[in-house]
């Protein structure tokens, strides 16, 4: 593999700038960031457009020139295993057969500049669409409304500031109403640094309010759950106290039939009768006395 004395180095290099390997989208972002990655290694000279070749070696070439010869050969070696490296394995296969690093750099920028045409124009179109939607971080919509804007800005498409900051306000979710309102009658003039501060603020504000009111909401639920569950027991206690029923009342059908032991007369009781004859018993002595 090229480069396969410094692939330890290169991945831990990788890691400190955090390049991700291209895999064909996002060519802009990928071609600066190895750049940079490039030039921290003193070897991004080798992609200019006006680099001078080297002049071809002869028997009269001082120790100097042959230094820099050799100097310029294991640059190439380093700055083309460096980019093929960086490049998915897919694309790793297909630009291995070129032998230099600019030949590589600029069939890497044929390639994926020639897409970039009518780009801009969808790129415009999606500017214009992008609407911002509850249920999602309204910061985290607005970074995305602005590398949208950065990427028109690749395309030589300027949007001017004041243009971003109404783009943001004009693009806030439909909670967002009454604060857009609020900003749109302010008579502080905003840039967009100072725009996103006042979002940020808001958003956590928000956060908190919900936070707060979540956990007063579930603190009555509670309350509310608990004074139901005990009224509940309590007429489930009330309803389980012990009930005396009365004895149930003698009728006809519980009176013993047959002749009464003490007159012999049918269809009554002998308590009755042992009644009325001590009550005539009781006159007969009140009329004696």
């Amino acid at each position: 593999m090229e480069a396969s004395g410094s692939d330890s180095g290169f991945n831990k290099m990788f890691k400190v700038f955090k390049l991700d390997r291209f895999d064909g989208s996002n060519f802009t972002r990928w071609k600066d960031k190895l750049l940079f990655f490039l030039t921290e290694l003193g070897i991004a000279y080798l992609l200019s457009s006006d680099l001078t070749a080297m002049p071809e070696p002869t028997a009269e070439d001082s120790d100097e020139i042959k230094a820099a010869r050799k100097k310029r050969e294991d640059d190439e070696v380093r700055c083309r295993g460096f980019i093929l490296n960086s490049l998915s394995d897919r694309l790793y296969d297909l630009f291995r057969p070129h032998k230099s690093p600019q030949e590589i750099w600029k069939a890497l920028e044929q390639k994926y500049t020639a897409l970039k045409q009518g780009t801009d124009r969808f790129l415009g179109m999606k500017f214009f669409e992008f609407q911002m939607i509850d249920g999602k971080s309204v910061m985290e919509q607005v970074d995305e409304l602005l590398v949208l804007i950065s990427r028109l800005k690749d395309f030589k498409v300027d949007v001017s500031e004041s243009l971003q900051v109404a783009a943001i306000l004009a693009k806030l979710p439909a909670t967002w109403n009454d604060y857009r309102k609020k900003l749109l009658h302010s008579s502080e003039d905003f840039n967009v640094d100072q725009l996103t501060k006042h979002i940020r603020i808001e958003e956590e504000s928000r956060k908190c309010e919900n936070k707060y009111a979540a956990e007063t909401s579930s603190k009555v639920n509670y309350v509310e759950s608990s004074k139901a569950n005990n009224s509940g027991k309590s007429e489930n206690k009330a309803g389980k106290k012990r009930k005396f029923e009365a004895a149930p009342k003698e009728n006809s059908s519980n009176i013993k039939k047959g002749p009464c032991y003490t007159c012999g007369k049918m269809g009554h009781l002998r308590e009755i009768v042992d009644f009325v004859r001590d009550r005539k018993m009781k006159k007969m002595l009140d009329r004696r006395g």
